[in-house]
């Protein structure tokens, strides 16, 4: 079960779920504004991805901007840097695709081809 989280107003998670589509892929849809991740979904995320947890953030929201985020999470912990996530949809980096293989955060098509194809 692949679970693609996103917010549909975004052009890359438009494009993303297009390129879904267009790929056959079946996937249960989570709109991140209405079913915001919660720390503990995050937090398991975050250790399976082995990616960096700042790689969770949307950099480039608004909210992000205007909480001056940039400064801010380099000092935060672990546990405050997953409540913040929890806290706003608009807060993290989408679109997330979840399956229990892997997690892709943004849309970066290789990656996706590439993750799904194993």
């Amino acid at each position: 079960m692949i679970t693609f989280i996103c917010y549909p107003k975004c052009t890359t998670c438009k494009k993303a779920e297009a390129w879904l589509k267009d790929n056959n892929v079946e996937y249960v849809l989570r709109d991140i504004k209405e079913d915001n991740p919660t720390a503990s979904e995050l937090k398991a995320w975050f250790e399976k991805s082995q990616e960096p947890l700042k790689k969770f953030f949307n950099t480039s929201g608004l909210l992000y901007r205007s909480m001056e985020l940039k400064d801010k999470i380099p000092s935060m912990s672990e546990e405050e840097m997953l409540s913040l996530l929890a806290s706003d949809g608009m807060l993290v980096k989408r679109p997330l695709l979840i399956s229990d293989s892997f997690i892709l955060i943004g849309f970066k098509e290789a990656k996706w081809q590439e993750a799904l194809n194993k």
